[in-house]
């Protein structure tokens, strides 16, 4: 009897244990977008990265090769006679220089003076952590340049006037052709090539760092750019395209889990974060808000490998210059990959679906040989429980937890809108957290629905027992202890009837939660709340009544039950002993 009353207890704290609020179900399904929940948990560890140089620029004067010049006006004039190009002066002038763009130098040559200029030059990327104390990834190609690449940077960038001069010179020697647009931006390109070609670069000084964002999201105008050095580098595009930075004195920075290659495959769809330059090198939008990063979307197109034997994945996401060394992630929310290159178009675009992924293998290739290991933070932990809570409409419990990630981390770039936006919906009556009681009713009203259902048994039990033996004829059977034996101990009943069902161990939990959260489904519902009620437990969100739990009885039923239940032990010891 009593092995049957402990299995009964054991099974009626589990039936409580199992009530909705006990702990957090994770949903099946989140009532959100999977781009809109993929954005939200890793735009936090998404990080603007920047390289700057700078250096004493040199570059000679061009003089003209008249006769190159020459030979190539008298082609433009039989181009014309043979009716390829228009007659008109412009249409010549504009063949001209579309020819000279194809090769500067030869029609230029390099004379005096040699032109001096204090420059500076870098580029945008972005870059994602991995680790809390500051360890963050990003592509090769974005912590440094070759000298060729470096000319052309600082050509592009720091010549800027110097190119605008030359051009200007060269469209007043071919006469009045200023109104032609097409002839400035060719003449333009033709010396900013030529400058690259012929450049001394004196005194480089190369620096590292990271914008990171303000509380809201974005960078202002005032924010300050965090150092960060080089800790690994790989060959860049089409190779192993990956770099490790470190940014010192960094803690409970946000993070980002790393999947494996195998996550994804061809069809499926994959979502890239960073900061393309389309945004950030544009005027059109304030500081504050071309800094957030960008989230694209797109399939899995094929899967690549180069001569060398690097693999790569080819993707429809969009990507622009800027967003290499971004994360690119499964559906799941893992990193799959790392984005660093695509096919550009004259103008500048990407081209589409022509964006190329590094694997996440080759990342890990590379954190290893460092001895680095990607790890959670305490505030991107606490940061997605609290979006399950507030993507579930719980915003009373989500509130808490955000607060949390600003103890921990008071920089985290999201949280504190969050916060704003919890407190709104709760104000606004939107708020779907359990009911204030219920944690009273799981942990004090759960102790009633036991003590309540095991007294009730016991007393069916001995009602059962008077009526079919009377008192006077008891055998001579124990159910206590025998002679000679020890008591049981822990290793008894309560091993076998401890309270915890089939295949559960002690130390875990009873409901396992999968690693994000998902919509409860109807049969999770199903399986729960006639359990609950089957055991005395009130139904979701009700207080008990009739008797059941809490009410004005509660405190005689106690006293009841203890009477009852000592009573049944003081006619347990004056039974005879088993024989």
């Amino acid at each position: 009897m009593w092995r049957r009353l402990s299995a009964v207890a054991g099974l009626a704290m589990a039936a409580v244990l199992a009530l909705p609020g006990a702990a957090m179900a994770k949903p099946k399904e989140l009532d959100v977008p999977v781009g809109t929940w993929l954005a939200a948990r890793t735009h936090p560890a998404v990080q603007l990265t920047s390289v700057s140089y700078t250096a004493d620029v040199a570059v000679p004067t061009p003089v003209a090769n008249l006769d190159a010049i020459r030979k190539l006006t008298q082609q433009g004039i039989a181009a014309v006679q043979s009716g390829k190009i228009s007659a008109d002066e412009n249409s010549i002038y504009r063949w001209v220089v579309q020819q000279m763009a194809k090769d500067p130098g030869r029609y230029f040559s390099p004379g005096a003076p040699e032109r001096v200029v204090e420059a500076s030059a870098g580029g945008l990327c972005t870059g994602w952590w991995v680790t809390p104390d500051g360890y963050m990834v990003t592509a090769a190609h974005c912590v440094g340049q070759e000298d060729e690449e470096l000319a052309q940077t600082f050509a592009a960038q720091a010549l800027t006037e110097v190119n605008k001069k030359d051009a200007a010179d060269l469209i007043a020697d071919l006469g009045d052709v200023a109104s032609d647009d097409e002839i400035v931006r060719t003449a333009s390109k033709i010396f900013q090539i030529w400058n690259a070609d012929n450049i001394k670069i004196r005194n480089v000084k190369s620096g590292l760092s990271l914008l990171q964002s303000l509380p809201g999201g974005g960078v202002d105008k005032t924010a300050k750019s965090v150092p960060i050095e080089l800790v690994a580098k790989g060959t860049v595009y089409p190779g192993k395209d990956v770099a490790i930075l470190k940014a010192n004195g960094q803690n409970n920075l946000p993070t980002v889990p790393l999947g494996q290659d195998s996550d994804v495959r061809v069809g499926d769809t994959l979502y890239i974060s960073g900061f393309p330059g389309t945004v950030t090198q544009t005027s059109i939008f304030n500081v504050e808000s071309k800094l957030d990063p960008a989230f694209t979307e797109g399939p899995y197109n094929a899967s690549r490998q180069t001569p060398e034997g690097v693999p790569y994945i080819q993707t429809q996401a969009p990507s622009y210059p800027g967003n290499s060394g971004g994360p690119v992630f499964s559906r799941d929310g893992n990193v799959i990959g790392i984005l660093v290159g695509g096919l550009i178009q004259q103008d500048g675009g990407s081209t589409e679906g022509e964006s190329f992924v590094l694997p996440v293998s080759i990342v890990k290739e590379k954190l290893n040989e460092k001895n680095i290991k990607p790890a959670e933070s305490a505030t991107t932990k606490a940061y997605n429980e609290a979006l399950d809570l507030f993507f579930a409409d719980h915003y009373s419990e989500a509130l808490p937890k955000f607060r949390e990630v600003q103890a921990l981390q008071p920089n985290h770039p999201y949280v504190a809108k969050y916060i704003t936006d919890s407190q709104q919906a709760i104000t606004a009556g939107r708020d779907q957290s359990s009911s204030p009681i219920l944690p009273w009713i799981l942990w004090g009203g759960g102790g009633l629905v036991v003590l309540f259902v095991v007294g009730t048994l016991v007393a069916v039990a001995r009602g059962k027992r008077r009526a079919k033996t009377p008192p006077s004829s008891f055998p001579p059977v124990s159910y206590g202890v025998q002679p000679g034996h020890p008591p049981q101990g822990p290793q008894g009943y309560g091993q076998q009837y401890g309270g915890l069902p089939a295949g559960a161990s002690a130390g875990q939990p009873y409901q396992q939660r999968p690693p994000y959260p998902l919509p409860a489904g109807p049969e999770e519902t199903r399986s729960v709340r006639p359990q609950a009620q089957q055991y005395g437990a009130p139904p979701h969100g009700r207080s008990q009544a009739h008797g059941q739990g809490q009410g004005p009885g509660a405190n005689t039923r106690i006293a009841g039950l203890e009477a009852e239940l000592e009573e049944l032990r003081r006619s347990m010891r004056q039974r005879p002993p088993e024989q």
